[in-house]
């Protein structure tokens, strides 16, 4: 299914659970992946809520217009998903990039989020950000994204994870390779560029925040600034021998996480 966001961007979106369910969750993918990301731990709650998940613009079937892109853009894609559904408000989780979309759908769509799920995330990469996240980008830019396969696995899953799961780990690459070039770079600019750390102090709402143990992407000190910033968080939850992409490697954790969070 597609909405079309404010600029006309079409917006790939899936729904999942029992329709009639009282409680609804949107959940926002990680950098290069898609809605497929959330699979299972959309699996673990459709009992139990009715789940959004989108394609942000730039991945998966969604409109890969031309940059630059904002978190605020994605949070209003977000937005404009649950208005075409006829959500008012919803709960709102994010791995990673998706992280990001959702700490702005709170800053900037409050009315609309009941409760934020930050995983693996930050509200800025840091000092030298600008600069990491365009090397990045001009790496794909010249060589393609086949040349960040090596650098990508060891980043998204933990060695036993991909001792043991090759499966997983070999449809992350081929959803990572089917990308946009082109848009890929744009959202790796954006990242490098994004900073929401002025808006953390102002959120009122449910929270729950989770990393994994060896996350070397957005590491432990990222969530617990989160945690310290968000008025009310409670302490952050660390997934023992998780990495980066933990709603694929501990998928029972995040649902639990957002079992807690709904229930707030």
């Amino acid at each position: 299914m597609f909405a079309t966001a404010r600029d006309g961007a079409r917006i790939g979106y899936s729904l999942t659970g029992k329709n009639d369910a009282p409680r609804r969750i949107a959940l926002v993918h990680s950098l290069a992946m898609d809605r497929e990301f959330w699979t299972p731990v959309a699996q673990l709650l459709s009992n139990e809520a009715v789940i959004l998940t989108m394609d942000c613009r730039g991945h998966g079937v969604s409109d890969k217009p031309q940059g630059p892109y904002t978190p605020a853009q994605f949070a209003d894609d977000l937005a404009d998903v649950m208005t075409a559904v006829g959500w008012e408000s919803a709960f709102c989780a994010g791995a990673s990039m998706g992280g990001m979309a959702a700490i702005a759908f709170g800053q900037n769509q409050a009315a609309r989020c009941k409760g934020l799920g930050l995983f693996d995330t930050t509200a800025w990469y840091g000092a030298s950000a600008p600069k990491d996240w365009k090397d990045r980008a001009d790496k794909a830019a010249a060589e393609g994204l086949a040349g960040l396969v090596a650098f990508q696995k060891t980043r998204w899953f933990s060695d036993d994870f991909r001792a043991n799961h090759a499966g997983v780990v070999e449809r992350c690459i081929e959803i990572f390779l089917r990308n946009d070039v082109a848009a890929y770079v744009q959202t790796c600019l954006m990242l490098g560029n994004a900073d929401l750390r002025a808006g953390l102090s102002s959120m009122n709402l449910p929270v729950r925040i989770a990393v994994g143990e060896e996350d070397y992407a957005t590491p432990l000190a990222m969530s617990q600034f989160l945690q310290q910033q968000i008025p009310g968080a409670p302490p952050v939850h660390v997934i023992k021998g998780g990495r980066h992409l933990t709603p694929l490697e501990t998928p029972d954790v995040i649902a639990n996480e957002l079992r807690t969070l709904i229930r707030s």
